[in-house]
């Protein structure tokens, strides 16, 4: 693994201690010798990662859509930033540039690159770690909602979990030099 993709809020959030888990991702991507990929702001949380991998000497690789280079204000400090036409290509972009994902607190916008990411690996378009790394439980109701799927019959046990958890930057990074592909097909034979 050489460079692992982070998705996270353009927002702080309320809780300062998404912001130092934030700065703890980003630290431990540098001290742990990898680049790092991700949307290419420097606003939040985005900001936050991205300055404390580059303090930590990581390569940053950010990828911003021209209509939220203003919004999001691109992050002129990085390492390569990668303007793109859309969303669409914004996650294929860090996709290709990366060999896993960390998903950090976030809003919407963090919920859909990483579940579209999720559904990518099951459909079996790549094969590639993904972490949700909280210390607080933020992510404990997606991973209640995605039992229910699984309960429901709507997701397969495997196909769940693809993605796994992390209560820390180090150990996020384990799972994923750890983590296994699921073999399982997403279609029934």
């Amino acid at each position: 693994m050489q460079a692992v993709c982070v998705f996270c809020g353009a927002s702080p959030g309320r809780d300062p201690a998404h912001a130092a888990l934030a700065a703890a991702t980003g630290a431990a991507i540098g001290r742990r010798g990898l680049r790092m990929v991700y949307g290419g702001g420097r606003a939040g949380l985005m900001g936050v990662v991205a300055d404390a991998a580059l303090a930590a000497g990581a390569e940053v690789y950010g990828v911003i859509p021209q209509a939220l280079q203003q919004r999001e204000l691109q992050h002129t400090g990085i390492t390569r930033l990668s303007v793109v036409p859309d969303m669409h290509t914004r996650k294929a972009q860090m996709n290709e540039w990366s060999d896993g994902f960390i998903v950090l607190p976030g809003g919407i916008g963090t919920l859909e690159e990483a579940v579209e990411i999720q559904s990518w690996s099951q459909l079996g378009f790549h094969r590639k770690g993904m972490v949700y790394l909280d210390e607080d439980g933020f992510w404990d109701p997606f991973f209640a909602l995605t039992q229910r799927m699984v309960e429901g019959g709507f997701l397969r046990a495997p196909h769940r979990a693809i993605a796994v958890r992390a209560h820390d930057p180090d150990a996020a990074i384990d799972a994923l030099l750890a983590w296994t592909p699921c073999t399982e097909s997403r279609w029934p034979a």
